[in-house]
């Protein structure tokens, strides 16, 4: 298994509570198998099941200022799917040399001072539609006019209280949850039992 990882060309770094789990329930890299995620603390699945894509997708084209009324994005990630994201993301933002996006499919972001910010959080994030996760609520969210903000790092909390996943949901911003592979587990989908049966 480690030399199809290599071969996959994604670091994702597993946390220790995922790296716990037998191989049989950790995510297979190739597989078109459906997979749900579930708290790593208490068990408590958090989504129903969902397809691996390639890459996370550009995030699509919305002009927030001309919307009628002001809410949330449309999704980065298509319902019934997810993908990993390889690239440093949320908190902590370090100043960075040029500027650039501060974090994927965000734009450029600078502190007080004028200096451009880049993240340097963590990789292997489980990027998902905030709609296909349920049973999380709201905790710690950085402010933004009409939604939250992944700037504080961790902001949604499962009903057990362990934060579990980032939500992305101001008008300005895509709008992506992000489940921490360090707090979730992947599961095999029960659909798979089903269809391989």
């Amino acid at each position: 298994m480690e030399d199809q990882r290599d071969q996959d060309g994604a670091s994702v770094q597993l946390g220790s509570e995922q790296a716990a789990v037998s191989d049989s329930t950790m995510v297979e890299r190739t597989a078109p198998d459906m997979t749900v995620f579930a708290c790593a603390a208490c068990g408590a699945v958090l989504t129903g099941p969902l397809k691996r894509l390639p890459a996370v997708p550009e995030a699509p084209d919305y002009a927030w200022w001309e919307a009628e009324e002001m809410g949330p994005s449309p999704a980065t990630v298509p319902s019934g799917c997810y993908a990993i994201e390889t690239e440093p993301y949320g908190p902590p933002l370090v100043v960075a040399a040029a500027p650039g996006p501060v974090m994927p499919r965000h734009g450029t972001h600078y502190n007080i001072d004028g200096q451009p910010l880049v993240s340097q959080g963590p990789r292997g994030n489980i990027v998902m539609n905030p709609d296909d996760c349920h049973a999380l609520t709201t905790r710690h969210a950085s402010a933004a006019c009409c939604g939250a903000t992944p700037d504080g790092g961790l902001n949604q909390v499962c009903a057990c209280g362990t934060l579990v996943a980032t939500l992305c949901s101001d008008c300005c911003l895509p709008y992506e949850l992000h489940l921490s592979p360090d707090h979730v587990r992947a599961l095999p989908s029960p659909l798979n039992r089903l269809a391989h049966g």
